[in-house]
């Protein structure tokens, strides 16, 4: 959906697992990334959906990686957005090259660009890009869009287990979390974001799969008040039980204003791996 010229516009990338119903209902556009498995060149959530993707993985003996978009991809989506302002929201540039080649673009459009880096990913990513849109609805103007999508960023707890670390290795993302290699065999780690640094980092250890997904609970209301006015999103990667499983467990301690459930893509998913479930919570 275009937006009316002169209107901001809100651009994300593919990503912020929000659902697509939910880009379309308040015409934001998201810039795929890629996938590049063995020969192919796979344009995330065009060429290969979730699900194909996730049963694919743990079988094909090529592994994939994965690339930003190019600036030239960003011009191309800006080229059917009327608007002279585009707040541009994108995965952690400590994690992708995503914000870098928004910058880029920015040379090559007359619109001006407003880039911002979310320090986060999926919906953490997600939830910034809604509460800009949802900014814009209001008839906010680019700094408060802006401020809107840092006052997620900065207040929000986004916390993941994984089923194993081995994709986060494959997929070169490992960083601050290599402190868990070696002794981690057998036991689920419980990771969180960074949002002052967009990287992710070691919290907890956990011996079972089922303590790991409680600990998601109960880390994340260590961070956040469930007594105050919430808003929530579910993460995962082909873990449609785990999913609900935590949205129950949110649910027996609080009442959110609103739970957003979202599969993880699979550009994310190339270093997540099968089994990945997260919980992202910010206060009103």
């Amino acid at each position: 959906m275009n937006r009316r010229a002169g209107e901001v516009a809100i651009m994300t990338d593919t990503t912020c697992d929000l659902p697509a119903e939910m880009l379309e209902a308040y015409g934001i556009t998201a810039v795929p990334l890629y996938i590049l498995w063995g020969d192919e060149q796979l344009v995330d959530g065009k060429d290969i959906d979730a699900d194909k993707f996730y049963a694919r993985l743990p079988h094909d003996p090529n592994h994939p990686t994965t690339s930003q978009p190019t600036p030239g991809d960003f011009v191309k989506a800006l080229a059917d957005v009327e608007a002279e302002d585009v707040v541009i929201i994108t995965l952690s540039k400590a994690l992708s090259g995503t914000y870098e080649s928004a910058v880029k673009a920015a040379e090559e459009v007359d619109q001006r660009l407003h880039v911002m880096d979310s320090r986060s990913l999926s919906l953490g990513l997600g939830w910034q890009v809604l509460a800009a849109a949802r900014a814009r609805e209001k008839g906010a103007g680019v700094d408060e869009i802006l401020a809107a999508a840092e006052r997620v960023r900065d207040t929000s707890s986004l916390l993941l287990t994984l089923e194993t670390l081995e994709y986060l290795h494959r997929g070169g993302r490992i960083g601050a979390v290599s402190k868990l290699l070696g002794s981690a065999i057998q036991l689920k780690p419980v990771l969180a974001v960074d949002h002052a640094t967009g990287v992710l980092e070691p919290v907890a250890k956990i011996r079972t799969r089922k303590r790991a997904v409680r600990r998601l609970v109960e880390a994340t209301f260590e961070r956040v008040d469930p007594c105050k006015p919430l808003r929530v999103a579910i993460i995962h990667g082909a873990a449609p039980d785990d999913a609900e499983r935590l949205r129950r467990e949110v649910e027996t301690i609080c009442t959110p204003l609103e739970i957003i459930t979202g599969q993880i893509t699979p550009v994310l998913g190339v270093h997540g791996g099968p089994g990945a479930v997260g919980l992202l919570a910010f206060n009103e």
